[in-house]
């Protein structure tokens, strides 16, 4: 499963690039629409949701936290402080150089890792558990609700966006 591990998170890595592209749209549109950027980094679709800044923290903060939890390695920290696209940018390219620094050996006893985190307040779970029922889920939904976010406010976004260059020949 370690190979399934390695392949998923260059998926990560490479989804992480599409969200920064997005961002670089963004403030684009801020800039051409002459909307205040904090707007848009603060805009949510729902008052119970968080606002893009912090959709994109987490979509960084879960494969980052994942990787470092199924594989025993340290994770860098982020303050989540960032308030501008720019910073924004530099986060997601830490986590993207943070995740290629690990092989597909790194994974080697992650199936079987227990798992936890403080939220879970002592529960526990597999590594191969945690990695298919949060990890995965968890980064898509954030990054779902970043692409959802700019789509609502009129970045123009579409599927292709979404997707990336496809590894064709």
């Amino acid at each position: 499963m370690r190979a399934m591990y390695h392949q998923i998170y260059g998926q990560m890595i490479r989804q992480l690039g599409n969200l920064d592209a997005w961002l670089t749209k963004a403030a684009a549109y801020a800039t051409e629409k002459k909307i205040d950027p904090s707007t848009i980094l603060n805009y949510r679709l729902a008052a119970d949701q968080l606002p893009l800044v912090g959709q994109v923290r987490i979509a960084c903060d879960t494969p980052k936290l994942g990787a470092s939890r199924l594989t025993g390695k340290e994770a860098p920290s982020h303050a989540d402080t960032e308030t501008t696209f720019d910073e924004l940018h530099a986060r997601i390219r830490s986590v993207q150089d943070y995740l290629r620094s690990y092989s597909a050996a790194d994974f080697a006893e992650s199936d079987t890792r227990t798992i936890s985190t403080p939220r879970w307040e002592g529960k526990t779970m597999t590594g191969a558990n945690y990695f298919l029922e949060h990890v995965l889920p968890n980064f898509f939904f954030h990054v779902n609700h970043t692409y959802a976010i700019l789509r609502h406010i009129g970045v123009p976004l579409g599927k292709k966006d979404y997707l990336g260059t496809l590894t064709m020949s």
